[in-house]
C-alpha cells in the first residue's frame, strides 16, 4: 500500500511524521475524504473546494494547487490495487523549526504544512443494508461552533458516534437549542407530507458533498424539497429520516431513540433518491 507524504509516494511502513508535528500535538489541522469508484475520483473539485475553504478556516495557505491536487491524488489512486476507494487527505500546520517552542498555541513562523494522503478500500452499504434500514440515537450537538470546518480534532464527534455505537445503533442525530443541526458523522434529511427537508449550511454543521448532490438531484427530479432550520418536533414526527455520507450514500433511519420512524422500513423517497444517486454515480464514471 503506497501513500503520499510530503510530495513523495512511499510504501506505508517508510512513511514517517515527527511527533512534533501541530496535527499530532494540537489537532491543528484540516481534512477531507473523497470516494473513488472504478478509480475515478467523486465530485473531485467539489472536495478539494471544501478542503480549500477548511484550510482558509483555520488561516492555513494552500501548500498545492488545483493541478497539483488533482495530480498527486490520480496518481495515488492509480497506486492502489483496488478499484473503488476512499481517500483520505489530511493538511497540518507542520511541524516548528528549529528555536521554535515546540508546543505553542500561537501559529509558528515559518514551518511548513505537512501534507499526507493515504487511500484504502471504499464500502458502501449493500443493498439488503439500505433495504433493512439502520437505527439512530438523538444527542445534545455540544461541540464547538466552527462545524463547518472539516477539522482534524473530531473527539466531540467520536464521543457523539460513540453513544450510538454503544447501544448498536449505526449514527447519533445532533439537536442544538431545539434544533436539528447533523448527523455524528453524516448530514441528516427529513421527509413529512411529501416534502424532503434538511436544514441549511452554517457554522454548525458541515455540509457534506452528498447532501449537496441530494439536493441536487431533488431540483432536477421534481422532488419537493425546502432547505430552512429543522425543529426537533419535525425530526420526532418524520415520515421518513435519512442520513447522508460518501460512504452511507443514502441510508435510511427507521428507528429513532427505540421508536420507528413512519412506518418503521426505508421509505419510497429513500428508494427513490438511492436510485437516482445509483444513477447518478453511474453517469459520472462514464464521464
Amino acid at each position: 500500500m503506497s501513500v503520499y507524504l510530503n510530495g513523495e509516494f512511499l510504501p506505508r511502513a517508510e512513511a514517517k511524521v515527527s511527533v512534533f508535528d501541530r496535527g499530532f500535538v494540537l489537532g491543528d489541522g484540516v481534512y477531507e475524504l473523497v470516494p473513488v469508484y472504478s478509480g475515478k475520483p467523486f465530485r473531485l473539485d467539489a472536495h478539494l473546494h471544501r478542503l480549500q475553504l477548511s484550510l482558509d478556516g483555520i488561516r492555513l495557505a494552500n501548500p498545492l494547487g488545483i493541478a497539483e491536487w488533482r495530480e498527486r491524488i490520480l496518481q495515488l489512486i492509480a497506486l492502489q490495487d483496488f478499484a473503488d476507494q476512499s481517500v483520505y487527505i489530511q493538511v497540518t500546520r507542520g511541524t516548528p523549526v528549529e528555536g521554535q517552542p515546540l508546543r505553542d498555541h500561537a501559529f509558528p513562523q515559518g514551518a511548513p504544512p505537512t501534507v499526507f494522503m493515504f487511500a484504502q478500500p471504499l464500502v458502501t452499504a449493500t443493498p439488503g443494508q439500505k433495504a433493512a434500514g439502520v437505527c439512530a440515537i438523538s444527542a445534545v450537538d455540544n461541540r464547538w461552533l466552527r462545524c463547518n470546518i472539516k477539522g482534524i480534532s473530531l473527539l466531540a464527534n467520536l464521543l457523539l458516534r460513540q453513544l450510538a455505537v454503544d447501544v448498536g445503533c449505526v449514527e447519533t442525530v445532533m439537536l442544538r437549542d431545539g434544533f436539528l443541526t447533523e448527523g455524528a458523522a453524516s448530514n441528516i434529511f427529513v421527509v413529512k407530507d411529501g416534502v424532503l427537508r434538511v436544514p441549511p449550511p452554517s457554522n454548525l454543521m458541515l455540509t457534506g458533498i452528498t447532501y449537496d448532490v441530494v439536493l441536487e438531484l431533488a431540483a432536477r427530479h421534481g422532488i419537493p424539497h425546502e432547505v430552512r432550520p429543522i425543529a426537533e418536533a419535525e425530526v420526532r414526527s418524520a415520515d421518513e429520516l435519512w442520513m447522508t455520507s460518501s460512504t452511507k450514500e443514502i441510508m435510511a433511519i427507521v428507528k429513532l431513540d427505540g421508536v420507528p420512524v413512519g412506518a418503521g422500513v426505508p421509505g419510497p423517497f429513500a428508494m427513490r433518491m438511492d436510485a437516482l444517486y445509483q444513477a447518478f454515480k453511474q453517469d459520472v464514471m462514464r464521464l
